[in-house]
């Protein structure tokens, strides 16, 4: 019976590495679609996204048969805990990716981001195509110094955004109103999506050390 126990527990955190990348897909598909105003890749991240919204329920629901049927304690507890939120994070990132995905499907057949704005938010991507990937290897491994150092990624993330506000705000911006709110909105994506691969690394802080980092 322990050794099923232990089976269990191990199974949800290679299910959580296999959901991280899954997630890190359609947020890639969707800066594609974004970038080259792309309907039919808008429509399969949008489609994919009930898919892994349902993975991620089932995981989630055979995390809670565990923590009811086991009563796990110690680090075992800490894992059920870590899991659950990372789950959640997991399900919050799948829908920034639906949501970058209908910012381009709306703007269709023009890309939603001006080319003179298009470096900027390819590197936010980029980022957060890094520090998304960087999180399925903690989990996965639970690199306590990776952790640490996908905090200074997420200092980038925060950097590029700043510069993405200061193009919008400046008073030479000649794409109209419609466009200035898409990459307002899209800026904050890439934003939440940085922040909750952060937030992933945190909770196998959790797990390990059993104590809760301190934001930032």
């Amino acid at each position: 019976m322990r050794d099923q126990y232990y089976e269990q527990l191990d199974r949800i955190v290679d299910d959580l590495v296999t959901l991280t990348t899954t997630v890190r897909k359609s947020v890639a598909d969707s800066t594609t679609a974004l970038l080259h105003a792309d309907t039919a890749i808008a429509e399969k991240v949008i489609d994919a996204g009930r898919d892994i919204d349902a993975s991620i329920d089932e995981v989630e629901e055979r995390a809670l048969v565990v923590l009811a049927t086991q009563q796990p304690v110690a680090t075992d507890l800490r894992q059920i805990v870590a899991a659950l939120r990372m789950l959640a994070d997991l399900q919050r990132m799948n829908a920034l990716a639906i949501h970058v995905s209908k910012v381009a499907r709306r703007r269709v057949p023009e890309s939603a981001v001006p080319l003179t704005i298009q470096p900027i938010i390819r590197s936010m991507a980029s980022v957060a195509d890094s520090m998304i990937e960087k999180a399925a290897r903690i989990v996965g491994n639970r690199d306590l110094s990776a952790a640490a150092a996908l905090e200074v990624e997420d200092d980038e993330m925060d950097r590029l955004r700043a510069d993405l506000f200061r193009v919008l705000l400046d008073g030479s911006w000649e794409h109209g109103l419609e466009a200035a709110i898409d990459l307002a909105l899209l800026g904050r994506y890439y934003e939440r999506l940085g922040d909750h691969a952060v937030n992933m690394a945190r909770r196998v802080v959790f797990l390990v050390t059993g104590e809760l980092p301190v934001n930032n």
